[in-house]
């Protein structure tokens, strides 16, 4: 037979054997193990180095929420809502009309004290003119006086000068009747003796008795004149007291004048304030905005009877954001005002861009209503939160997005 063909018989053919799967050698998947590991080790040691530059060149806190000026709006004055013009979550503007109180009781007492304020500038009015009319009636009556005493003193003059005369005549009078009665003493020897007549005798006698008598009248006359003359120096020393007197009277008489001009000169100031008071007051019932913002808390209802003070809405500045952080004690140590931040928003899923304002002034549990003691012995400590004050970089997209109480985490660059 053909070996050939032999080869080509099946039957002929010996049995194949099963094939076996290639046994894995050890040292090939130790390596792969060893790979991993090593890729595992190289990710977590990157992610340490990349942490660890983190934490040395920033400052992060999710204790943090935007905040702003909450303006609570008061009414001034007492009154009865007549009007309110806004609704909460309203945005107004600086000047809008917020609330309208009844102005009606305003009205009515502004208009009162303004007719006081007319009666009391009129009685300014009527009193000024007295100043300068006693000017005038204090500069005549010193002239009058001064007449008076000049003229008084001309009558005592006068008076003086006829009680000379008087006192001359009663020395002549008294020279006349001495020799008189010397001539009648003589003549009465020369009767006695029949030397004379009796007709010459009668004759010398009546003379004696005339130059008697007009020594008695020239006596009378020099008493009548120096009684003249008291009356005349009595009136002089009168007229001069009333000269004195107008003189020393006239400035205080012109100041009373002054000071009754002032009194009222004040009294009407003093309504004037009072109406300017009135004026505020009326004013005072139609209730602006202050501020630029977004009504909250709004509880002004028309009709309702309010207090001065009570509280009828509140405006919060969303114009005017800015971000408190509470930072753990432990991290300020390079945080500084000035240095850039990063404000990652929950509400938005946005980040804006702000910087450091300042570092508050103690820490939260300090100016807390109830601070810890830590006197009492049972001190544990705790690492303490002190206030950090971002400011957003002005023109950044989405500001107006942002409310106050929104929580936020500030990332702060220190390096």
């Amino acid at each position: 037979m053909n070996p050939a063909q032999n080869a080509e018989t099946p039957a002929a053919q010996p049995a194949a054997r099963p094939v076996r799967p290639p046994i894995a050698r050890p040292s090939s998947g130790r390596g792969r193990a060893f790979l991993i590991f090593f890729f595992i080790l190289l990710i977590v040691a990157g992610a340490g180095v990349w942490y660890w530059l983190r934490t040395r060149d920033f400052e992060s806190t999710d204790d943090a929420q935007i905040e702003a000026h909450l303006d609570p709006i008061s009414p001034r004055v007492e009154g009865t809502i007549l009007k309110v013009y806004v609704e909460n979550n309203q945005t107004v503007h600086a000047g809008d009309p917020l609330v309208d109180l009844d102005p009606r009781d305003f009205e009515v007492a502004l208009n009162q004290i303004k007719a006081a304020l007319s009666q009391a500038q009129s009685q300014v009015t009527a009193q000024q003119p007295n100043v300068p009319i006693t000017q005038v009636e204090n500069t005549a009556n010193i002239s009058t006086s001064e007449s008076s005493v000049a003229t008084a003193q001309a009558v005592l003059a006068a008076a003086e000068h006829d009680r000379d005369t008087a006192a001359a005549r009663l020395s002549e009078a008294e020279a006349n009747n001495a020799k008189a009665q010397a001539d009648l003493a003589r003549y009465k020897i020369l009767i006695a003796n029949e030397e004379v007549s009796r007709q010459e005798y009668d004759q010398v006698d009546a003379a004696a008795k005339s130059q008697a008598a007009n020594v008695a009248a020239s006596k009378s006359a020099v008493e009548s004149a120096a009684r003249i003359v008291e009356q005349r120096r009595s009136q002089v020393a009168e007229a001069q007291s009333r000269l004195v007197q107008y003189r020393q009277n006239a400035p205080q008489q012109v100041a009373v004048k002054q000071a009754a001009v002032r009194s009222l000169q004040a009294s009407a100031e003093s309504i004037k304030a009072q109406v300017e008071q009135a004026e505020l007051k009326l004013s005072y019932t139609h209730i602006t905005a202050p501020v630029s913002g977004i009504v909250l808390k709004r509880s002004a209802e028309t009709g309702a009877h309010v207090a001065a003070g009570q509280q009828l809405l509140m405006i919060a500045e969303v114009g005017d954001l800015w971000i408190t952080a509470n930072f753990k004690e432990t991290q300020l140590a390079s945080v500084q005002p000035g240095q850039p931040a990063t404000i990652h928003v929950d509400a938005l899923g946005q980040d804006f861009s702000a910087s450091v304002e300042n570092i508050g002034g103690g820490t939260g549990a300090v100016s807390s209503v109830l601070p810890p003691e830590n006197a009492t012995g049972n001190y544990v400590k705790v690492v303490q939160r002190i206030p950090v004050r971002l400011r957003f970089k002005p023109g950044q997209a989405g500001l107006d997005r942002l409310r106050a109480g929104m929580s936020v985490e500030v990332e702060v660059r220190i390096r």
